[in-house]
């Protein structure tokens, strides 16, 4: 998966919006005015930065090299993954769908209707 590809996952989720309050460098993806993915669009290779489960998080550190605590994120909660190919497109995608389900579960209940998937 590469980074069009991961920015293109997250706007097709239900209410997500595209935002760059860290400036045009960095997309920020929001459900209900929350983050859950963070996309700079320079280097090489690509990387985003999801929210996760603690204990998930964990586990994805330790199967994958290409995944990291959150650069400038709550390492606990968040991990930085490289888009270098080495993890299947498949399995990214159910990070991103993670992260997006983990932040609209903490939304306000009438939000979090609007975006049951």
């Amino acid at each position: 998966m590469i980074r069009d590809d991961v920015i293109e996952a997250c706007v097709a989720l239900p209410g997500a919006a595209e935002d760059f309050p860290f400036g045009d460098d960095v997309a920020v993806f929001k459900v209900g005015g929350r983050m859950f993915a963070l996309v700079p669009l320079t280097g090489d290779p690509g990387t985003v930065n999801l929210k996760c489960d603690p204990e998930v998080a964990q586990e994805l550190r330790v199967r994958h090299t290409a995944v990291r605590p959150g650069y400038h994120q709550d390492k606990r909660h968040w991990n930085t993954v490289a888009l270098d190919g080495s993890i299947p497109d498949d399995e990214i995608r159910w990070m991103i769908d993670h992260s997006y389900d983990l932040v609209v579960a903490k939304l306000p209940r009438a939000l979090r209707d609007q975006f049951s998937r």
